[in-house]
């Protein structure tokens, strides 16, 4: 066990606290005025995203913290003689199904070559020959032109959240047929929602997970969110964001480059959560 001093535990904590605050500025100002945000808002809507609940630290597994008489009824912490912890055994045997399958998955996606270039196709899948979209924003090739890309390029969703929006008639277009059940089969670390989601299973593991991962993986999610939505077939110019023409040459030359970078970045993070799930039990 790691025994951190109060000082340099509470100094943690605070740079903590103060990073997600940033992080979360934009969309607390937007609530309080009652205002959406196509981009930003998914991290909130999609994920169980609390403010709040991304402000507090935790150390993580194997960490005993001096001082923190306060913590000591948190749930998952106990009492060590140097201090307070994570109660890491009795973490992972209440939630074991929950660790065991986010380590299953970590693992079998973190084995797979990224595979690029599917141009965040979708994005535009999902409103194919559809009436209504799904962000009250205009699509920047019009209906007609939405659809011609949807029909002019070969579809390779591997990822069940982002398939099962589909539209009825982009559904058959696809490669794969992803379900809940293939998803550890079919996983890949060049899925721009596989490396968002990490996020998710960062959260999922509460208290092992140390608040830098948790914040390292929420501003991973909202990095891919931007590319997500720049390569969309939206027009967010008003909103500052310059589109990713995924249509043209040039664009899917800057969305695989892009991609190749958030598969990077996921990976090192997919290997620090890995590591989490495996560390010793206190």
């Amino acid at each position: 066990m790691q025994v951190l001093a109060e000082r340099e535990w509470r100094a943690r904590s605070d740079a903590h606290a103060a990073r997600a605050d940033a992080l979360t500025a934009g969309h607390r100002a937007r609530k309080a005025r009652g205002e959406a945000h196509p981009v930003e808002d998914f991290l909130y809507t999609y994920y169980p995203t609390r403010p709040s609940r991304l402000r507090r630290w935790h150390p993580g597994a194997g960490v005993v913290l001096a001082g923190a008489v306060e913590r000591a009824g948190w749930r998952y912490y106990v009492e060590d003689e140097d201090g307070v912890r994570v109660d890491h055994g009795t973490l992972l045997a209440e939630r074991a199904a929950t660790v065991d399958f986010v380590a299953g998955l970590l693992r079998a996606t973190g084995e797979r070559a990224p595979q690029l270039g599917c141009f965040g196709l979708h994005e535009w899948a999902m409103v194919h020959r559809a009436r209504d979209v799904r962000h009250p924003v205009p699509l920047r090739l019009g209906t007609a032109g939405t659809d011609e890309v949807v029909e002019s390029h070969r579809i390779r969703c591997s990822h069940y959240d982002a398939y099962r929006f589909f539209t009825p008639s982009a559904a058959p277009l696809n490669a794969l047929r992803p379900t809940r059940e293939r998803q550890t089969e079919l996983e890949q670390p060049g899925c721009l929602h596989a490396g968002m989601d990490l996020y998710k299973w960062a959260d999922k593991l509460g208290p092992l997970v140390p608040g830098e991962l948790l914040l390292d993986a929420f501003t991973l999610a909202r990095d891919i969110r931007e590319l997500d939505m720049r390569a969309s077939p939206y027009d967010l110019a008003d909103l500052g964001y310059e589109p990713v023409r995924i249509e043209t040459p040039e664009g899917k030359v800057a969305y695989v480059e892009a991609q190749r970078t958030f598969a990077d970045r996921g990976g090192e993070l997919r290997t620090r959560l890995l590591d989490v799930i495996g560390a010793p039990v206190g």
